[in-house]
């Protein structure tokens, strides 16, 4: 539904006036370091993820950009140990392998093409959003401040940081019609203003690793609906993948019991 060739001027419209209506509704604006790291935060949760989601979805099919994103849980256990100083756990960096096959199995089918391009902006949106995740993890929420207050904090700090390279390099698309204001609407108040404030009302009640998995949901929706609305029918491999990558989004928010063994004198 959007111009094409457009993803800086997409991001921004998904991210400023989404995150303008946040900071009116709330009307409460960061403080101290909350400015920076509003900033920080904002560009990678944000900023960065947007334009290289849409640059990945322009130059991929959408099941290999799915399963680019699918590494999430895996970059999230590595950056845990080196910016959280967790223990590597093994049990989920197992799990995320397996989520990765999993939502493969789902999504990719034979007509699949490789762009260098695409595969860098898939990759490179789902290590910007890991980073985010845990540095949020590592920061906190402002005490006080709601989670559509931290989105809206986030949302406009990503405007502001995409407003000038998207006019600069970009500019406004020549032809904005209809279906594309339906679109940016759609993007805007659903896919970034209700969805983010969901989104981080429930990485504060979460274990960081745990937060990771739940992007092997996204592929997974994404598959469902277009079985639902476009009639695409699913093969026995792909309700494999569904079933495995289940599996794995189940078992990465578990934390393997360890049994103490007692020894009797």
């Amino acid at each position: 539904m959007l111009p094409e060739g457009h993803p800086l001027f997409a991001a921004l419209m998904r991210s400023l006036p989404a995150g303008l209506i946040a900071l009116l509704l709330v009307r409460r604006l960061p403080h101290g370091a909350w400015w920076w790291k509003s900033v920080v935060l904002g560009t990678l949760n944000i900023g960065a993820f947007f334009p290289l989601l849409f640059l990945a979805a322009e130059h991929l099919p959408g099941g290999v950009a799915a399963t680019l994103g699918a590494i999430q849980p895996l970059v999230v256990a590595l950056l845990a140990v080196a910016i959280l100083r967790e223990k590597l756990s093994t049990w989920r960096v197992a799990w995320g392998v397996i989520g990765v096959i999993g939502v493969g199995l789902v999504v990719i089918g034979p007509e699949a093409a490789l762009s260098p391009i695409g595969i860098l902006a898939g990759l490179g949106g789902a290590t910007s959003v890991a980073v985010g995740i845990v540095l949020m993890k590592k920061w906190g929420r402002p005490e006080g401040v709601s989670a559509l207050g931290f989105a809206g904090w986030q949302l406009t700090a990503a405007g502001g940081v995409l407003i000038v390279p998207a006019l600069l390099f970009e500019g406004v698309p020549s032809r904005i019609d209809g279906d594309a204001v339906t679109g940016y609407l759609w993007l805007g108040l659903i896919g970034a203003l209700l969805a983010y404030t969901l989104w981080f009302a429930g990485i504060a009640r979460l274990p960081v690793a745990a937060t990771a998995f739940l992007v092997l949901l996204s592929p997974l929706v994404a598959a469902l609906l277009g079985s639902a609305i476009a009639g695409e029918a699913f093969t026995l491999f792909q309700l494999a993948g569904f079933v495995v990558a289940l599996t794995a989004m189940v078992a990465g928010q578990l934390t393997p019991s360890r049994k103490k063994v007692h020894i009797s004198s």
